[in-house]
């Protein structure tokens, strides 16, 4: 069952950027900026690489707004929509709708982690009321939940749920989820799965290396799009140094400290997530560096004072 595509390539989890405990809003116009320039394929806005955890509903609206009205149609837009409250993610899945977002990444309901029958109804009541294409989000390792393959091949037959990331490297569970070919569109959720995503036939990548070096994670699809499976790879290679490096702590907090080396944002995230610890600074340095080295030039890594 062909579904509709919202986005083929990478899309970007963009980050958040704070100011002194406020969303800095310059400092995030800046990125959707860099992103565009780079021609990433969706911005993905208020999801975990968002920190969204810790948006009240109306820092979360105004962000929504802030980005639909900067986007303004230039690239996909998907907002994060997903809580462990139906009511509420319904709630937040209709006012994306309402300000125009192309879909809505829904994270499985995470701590009171809904039965089988209870994730289907979560699921189908967003999907069908929700007003918006939705990608299911899987991420066993922070909610405690993995969707099944029984379940996923119930819900891929709602015309409305368009796609799943799947936060996984594990080649068996990744080949599963690909045999449901075009009735479950897949999207690597871990930038280390990119290239065998796209290998398995998927549509692509929700990255979160792509906010520090969007053209070069856009290039693994390309390449692979292309025709070119050695070029793929080598992107992707590339690219693997600093994406083991980002999830050396939970994400956001070393995206974030990256981000500030290139003069982007400051490194600061919300409790409970606190600063980097030293080791992890220095493995971040290294890849970043080694990166920045090379000949490319990406629009969005840019040397500068994130202070200012």
């Amino acid at each position: 069952m062909k579904k509709r595509e919202i986005f083929s390539g990478v899309g970007t989890a963009l980050i958040t950027p704070f100011r002194d405990g406020q969303i800095d809003y310059p400092a995030l116009s800046a990125l959707i900026e860099g992103q565009i320039a780079a021609g990433v394929d969706a911005l993905i806005v208020g999801g975990t690489t968002g920190e969204a955890a810790t948006l009240t509903d109306k820092e979360r609206y105004t962000l929504y707004r802030f980005c639909a009205d900067r986007v303004a149609g230039r690239t996909k837009l998907i907002f994060g929509t997903g809580t462990n409250d139906t009511s509420a993610a319904l709630a937040h899945t209709k006012a994306a709708a309402s300000l125009g977002a192309d879909g809505a990444l829904c994270v499985t309901p995470y701590y009171n982690k809904g039965t089988e029958a209870g994730l289907e109804a979560h699921y189908r009541t967003i999907a069908e009321e929700g007003g918006l294409p939705v990608i299911l989000y899987n991420v066993p390792s922070r909610t405690g939940v993995n969707l099944s393959l029984k379940l996923l091949k119930k819900l891929s037959k709602l015309q409305t749920i368009v796609g799943i990331k799947e936060a996984s490297d594990s080649a068996e569970r990744l080949i599963s989820l690909a045999a449901l070919g075009d009735a479950l569109p897949l999207y690597a959720g871990n930038d280390s799965a990119a290239y065998t995503v796209f290998a398995l036939g998927g549509r692509g990548v929700i990255s979160v290396v792509s906010n520090l070096f969007p053209a070069r994670t856009r290039a693994i699809g390309e390449r692979w799009f292309a025709g070119d499976a050695a070029g793929a790879f080598a992107a992707q290679k590339a690219l693997l140094p600093l994406a083991g490096a980002l999830f050396a702590e939970t994400n956001p907090t070393p995206v974030k400290y990256a981000a500030s080396l290139l003069g982007l944002c400051r490194a600061e995230v919300r409790l409970p997530l606190a600063e980097a610890a030293e080791g992890t600074k220095a493995r971040i340095r290294r890849a970043t560096a080694k990166l920045l080295s090379r000949k490319e030039k990406d629009p969005a890594a840019r040397a500068g004072d994130p202070g200012k």
